[in-house]
């Protein structure tokens, strides 16, 4: 047995990972978070403050994907949040909240569900802190928003392309400029 090679090839490395080079694997990353615009109103301040009824809240979200260049792209999460009562608007919170992400060497295929699903879900603990923090500043109790299923919203808007007869080609991003 002591003259038996024991040793590993040279060439192991590549071998292990199906002789695929490990600069052409796909590689993601943050690179940047920021606020965009964001718009805070408290339009009925300070009659507001003495009006006994709960306010009804609407929560709208958008997601809008930008590509920076070849290997950059912007995903912003856009969350409109409006409060009303049967008295008037409470207050409204718009905020587009964004973020860089880098792609290198990921397939064509994979960056909708990616930018669409995977950088939001990323994005929105911040977003949700940051509408909380802006309710709070305009004096009422923070509103947490939920979870919110991007996965569900890609899917139903895939499916509602599907139905309108967009053309299956259709990424859902924006063609570069």
């Amino acid at each position: 047995m002591s003259d038996q090679d024991v040793t590993e090839p040279t060439d192991a490395i590549p071998q292990a990972n199906g002789g695929i080079d490990p600069n052409d694997m796909p590689q993601i990353a943050t690179i940047a978070q920021y606020i965009k615009d964001m718009s805070v109103e408290n339009p009925s301040a300070p009659a507001v403050f003495q009006w006994q009824a709960q306010p009804q809240i609407d929560v709208q979200f958008n997601i809008l994907v930008n590509r920076v260049n070849e290997e950059v792209h912007e995903a912003v999460l856009k969350i409109n949040l409006k409060a009303t009562s049967d008295q008037g608007t409470h207050f409204v919170v718009e905020l587009a909240y964004a973020g860089l992400f880098g792609l290198r060497n990921v397939p064509d295929e994979a960056l909708p569900p990616f930018l669409l699903i995977e950088a939001p879900r990323m994005l929105f603990p911040f977003a949700r802190q940051i509408v909380a923090e802006q309710v709070q500043n305009l004096g009422f109790p923070p509103v947490l928003l939920d979870p919110i299923d991007f996965a569900q919203a890609y899917m139903a808007q895939a499916d509602a392309l599907q139905e309108t007869g967009a053309s299956q080609g259709d990424t859902g991003l924006p063609e570069q400029a």
